[in-house]
């Protein structure tokens, strides 16, 4: 949901906050507002966003836990479905099938469709971490398994002109990322939770997992993966 200025100034800062982490309805918001105000002509103090705690370790890693801790995930959302509970209806779950559109765009040696034959083969990883969204829920310990994303990128042969990757969910949603955070060796590729396959409203048929960032980072069911140079149009992917 995007605001603008106008609607912006019409709601709190709590509920602007409220907005952005997907925890409010956008109508509910905008339809139990105060009279319309112009946007001031000069800075004011609002109230700043109210996140989650995300514990790190003094080196910014996640800090992994014991396989006795892994859990679900407790209020699991959705980006863009009807209502943001539910994955989109024409996704083929099943991590088997797996089909990704790679566009290295001229920075990998191997571009196309990426399918879970070419995952198979590298190293099996899992680890057990905590996901939490800036909001307090969805949280909860799990253990990942899946490939590290830095043995992705070195398996299609991702060079030093990449500076960032693009990855785009089934449901339209996309992050950029640096890939020297894609490399840290946390970043991962999975396609299992708590050893059994990501169910739907986890992220299958695959998802990235990044769990020294908030969970919006940690994108489900990718779709399309696009490797750029600060030179390429921003409009990647679209």
């Amino acid at each position: 949901m995007t605001l603008s200025r106008r609607d912006a100034i019409k709601v709190s800062g709590s509920a602007v906050a409220g907005l952005s982490m997907g925890v409010v309805n956008p109508e509910n918001v905008l339809g139990q507002t105060a009279p319309e105000q112009e946007w001031p002509d000069q800075l004011v103090e609002g109230d700043l966003r109210v996140r989650a705690e995300l514990p790190l370790n003094s080196d910014g890693s996640a800090p992994e836990h014991p396989e006795s801790a892994a859990g679900e995930l407790v209020g699991t959302i959705w980006r863009f479905s009807s209502d943001r509970r539910q994955p989109p209806a024409d996704i083929d779950y099943d991590y088997n099938n797996l089909r990704i559109k790679l566009d290295s765009r001229g920075l990998a040696k191997m571009s196309g469709t990426l399918k879970f034959s070419d995952l198979e083969a590298l190293p099996r990883h899992s680890m057990i971490t905590l996901l939490q969204c800036g909001a307090p829920q969805p949280t909860g310990i799990v253990k990942w398994t899946g490939v590290r994303f830095s043995d992705f990128a070195d398996m299609i042969g991702v060079g030093e002109p990449a500076h960032y990757c693009r990855l785009i969910s089934h449901d339209g949603y996309y992050i950029d990322e640096e890939m020297p955070t894609l490399r840290h060796p946390q970043v991962m590729l999975a396609w299992m939770m708590n050893d059994e396959p990501l169910p739907p409203v986890n992220g299958a048929p695959i998802r990235l997992v990044m769990p020294f960032r908030y969970g919006a980072r940690s994108i489900k069911a990718i779709s399309e993966i696009t490797f750029a140079s600060p030179g390429f149009s921003a409009r990647i992917g679209d």
